[in-house]
């Protein structure tokens, strides 16, 4: 009998966590079968053998992958002459939807099996992309229910697994224990301020997030501030921008999850930050800036009415977003003010972002598996 194999395919470490989950929940399935492609320490650990280094294919920015893009086609050719030599019973790939989907049109059109997990956010922009995802994956595994929605009005086969933070943050956040974790002290209202983890977002974000908690702290003189710093780099810009200003500020290395569990609000940039707040159940305040050339392309390009996760998963406006123009230094202060003093909006909120977190919470590795599974065995 010839050896069962599965191919899977991350590009980054959130990709790699996600496959290992996967791998860990197949592995129930198919407890003898080869598991082989790109991956990284995490699913290398579970016996997954990567063919090429994982660090390889995490490229980002508009000018990286131009420079890198002989490698990257050349690993893709690679990768898609070993699929067509072995014949796996599935080839996934996770995110990396510049490489993945090429890299799935070609192995599904030599008749093996596909799939991608993590939505491109086709249903926000470039919404064109649709038609070479359909003619790419027999199946899409989408994080967010309304990515899954987007799918079925186009006809490709989709299946909403949950996200994976969901399953990981607990329903009940303990902001005592983040505080105590932190050195901060236990009583007192603390801002989370998280100006995003690029060069350019803390470029535009920082000098906007700092006037903004200086004037606050006019209005509540007993507050206090936490800046989570994303990477070495981010900690010395943060560094740099914080010279002459006097401010009860703690600046921590990573720890984005413990800052916004100690706060009491927190002013973000909009990303992914945004729903790891409505997990932790903060009022927050979403804001961002961009360089004027890519807002007028952008803006000219979004197809949804917001621009937050908790906002979208909602369908309604839950959060402030103050953007590009609107990013005022004002216009923040009030709305900052107002998640810190409004006791009654906090509580709403929590019920609010409880309910979210459930809906998000569906033990997403193994529902993957699933569906995968269900992929494979209606192929044999």
């Amino acid at each position: 009998m010839s050896e069962f194999r599965i191919g899977i395919v991350a590009g980054e470490a959130s990709g790699d966590q996600l496959g290992a989950g996967v791998i860990a929940a197949l592995k129930k399935h198919y407890p003898h079968a080869i598991f082989e492609g790109i991956g990284g320490a995490r699913m290398q650990a579970l016996g997954f053998r990567s063919l090429f280094p994982m660090e390889r294919l995490a490229v980002m920015g508009l000018v990286e992958p131009l420079k890198r893009l002989p490698e990257l086609w050349s690993i893709r050719q690679q990768l898609i002459r070993h699929f067509l030599a072995t014949r796996p019973a599935l080839v996934l790939g996770i995110d990396a939807p510049d490489f993945n989907l090429g890299l799935e049109l070609k192995v599904r059109q030599a008749g093996i099996a596909t799939a991608h997990y993590v939505s491109p956010s086709v249903w926000a922009w470039r919404q064109g992309r649709i038609h070479k995802i359909a003619r790419a994956v027999d199946l899409m595994l989408t994080l967010l229910p309304f990515e899954a929605q987007f799918y079925r009005q186009h006809n490709v086969p989709v299946m909403f697994v949950g996200h994976p933070m969901a399953d990981e943050l607990p329903l009940t956040p303990d902001p005592i224990a983040a505080r105590r974790a932190l050195g901060l002290p236990t009583d007192g209202p603390v801002l989370a301020l998280l100006p995003g983890s690029r060069a350019a977002e803390v470029a535009l974000l920082g000098p906007l997030f700092l006037q903004v908690a200086q004037r606050c702290l006019t209005v509540m003189p007993e507050l206090r501030f936490v800046l989570p710093a994303a990477s070495p780099e981010r900690r010395r810009q943060i560094d740099a921008q914080l010279q002459g200003v006097k401010l009860p500020i703690q600046v921590v290395d990573g720890q984005s999850h413990l800052a916004m569990e100690a706060a009491d609000a927190v002013l973000l940039a909009s990303g992914t930050t945004a729903l790891e707040a409505m997990l932790l159940k903060k009022p927050m305040v979403v804001s961002y800036k961009t360089g004027w050339l890519s807002h007028a392309i952008l803006s000219r390009m979004l197809k949804v009415p917001y621009v937050s996760l908790p906002n979208l998963l909602a369908g309604r406006a839950l959060v402030p977003e103050l953007l590009q123009d609107q990013a005022t230094v004002a216009g923040v202060t009030e709305q900052v003010l107002q998640c810190l003093r409004d006791d009654g909006q906090r509580v709403t909120l929590a019920e609010e972002f409880d309910k979210l977190h459930r809906q998000l919470r569906c033990n997403g590795s193994a529902v993957a598996a699933e569906s995968l599974v269900a992929l494979i065995e209606s192929r044999a």
